[in-house]
């Protein structure tokens, strides 16, 4: 399975947001549905495996001019990273695990970003509200997930990439974003993501700081005094590893658009840790498997 080609000839129409009044969206009076154990992202979303695949989503998403300079100007990844990171999983965890709560926080998520505007890198004004990078950052879990899968879990076959794209689609109906603005098809979807990483991403100074790993990350909050002492000799080593699992499993259209090296070494290497991380982890105790929020769920749903 390609993860990174589109399936479409150039030239045709970008199925991505589009003005108000275009189509009508009689889909978007439905109330999202909150997702169940017997969905794709109900397993994989709270695995632990996805401390790994989250960050290359991160790359995409503030690759776009737009939402780089969002999170540029306004994050405070910078000065609180364990804490933004936090409060970034908990949010997701609550989008698939939290049942009625998942669009409470859809909706808290669209009002704290009511206030996040500015201008981009090319001198346009932007705010996080707008269809376009808005529905952006929706749109980059899909084919994170697609790589994830193929590296770290197992790959997808053709009817499990559409059962995905349809539960991405699900997703986003939650967070609030127009049915108009999520490509319909798996074929639309790669048509969009294509288009949009030729046309619009570029390597913002926020792909850069999340792509180096000599960046200064402080101790994680609550580090004990041992850890403490050791984190000189084990951030680098952490660092190097999560920015070489992030480059791998970018897209390799968004590799080459952003400029960043990848080598068939490189490649060896990460389907090597693939086959650790895919022999280890399912054996893992279920409570070392999953997130918390995961597993409180999953020991819901049994009793």
């Amino acid at each position: 399975m390609d993860t990174g080609r589109a399936a479409h000839s150039a030239g045709e129409a970008i199925p991505g947001p589009v003005p108000d009044g275009d189509r009508p969206l009689p889909a978007e009076r439905a109330d999202p549905v909150p997702f169940t154990p017997d969905t794709l992202l109900w397993d994989m979303t709270g695995d632990i495996r996805v401390l790994l695949y989250l960050p290359a989503a991160l790359v995409l998403q503030v690759a776009h001019p737009a939402v780089g300079a969002g999170v540029d100007e306004h994050s405070v990844f910078r000065t609180d990273p364990w804490g933004r990171a936090r409060r970034s999983l908990d949010s997701l965890q609550l989008w698939v695990y939290g049942g009625d709560r998942a669009v409470e926080e859809g909706r808290r998520l669209r009002r704290l970003h009511r206030d996040i505007k500015g201008t981009d890198t090319r001198g346009r004004p932007y705010h996080a509200l707008f269809p376009a990078p808005y529905a952006w950052v929706h749109a980059t879990g899909f084919p994170v997930f697609l790589r994830a899968a193929e590296y770290l879990f197992g790959p997808f076959d053709e009817a499990g990439e559409r059962r995905l794209h349809a539960e991405a689609r699900r997703l986003g109906r939650i967070l609030g974003i127009r049915e108009r603005d999520m490509p319909g098809s798996v074929e639309e979807f790669w048509t969009y993501f294509d288009t949009v990483v030729r046309d619009e991403l570029e390597r913002t100074v926020v792909v850069d700081e999340l792509l180096d790993p000599r960046r200064s990350v402080p101790p994680p909050d609550g580090a004990g005094a041992v850890l403490r002492l050791l984190w000189p000799v084990l951030r680098p080593a952490l660092l190097r590893l999560q920015v070489f699992v992030t480059k791998g499993l970018l897209p390799p259209v968004a590799r080459e658009r952003l400029d960043v090296p990848w080598t068939p070494r490189d490649e060896r290497r990460l389907r090597l840790l693939g086959r650790v991380v895919r022999t280890v982890v399912p054996r893992l105790p279920e409570r070392l498997r999953y997130l918390p929020a995961a597993y409180a769920a999953r020991r819901a749903v049994r009793a």
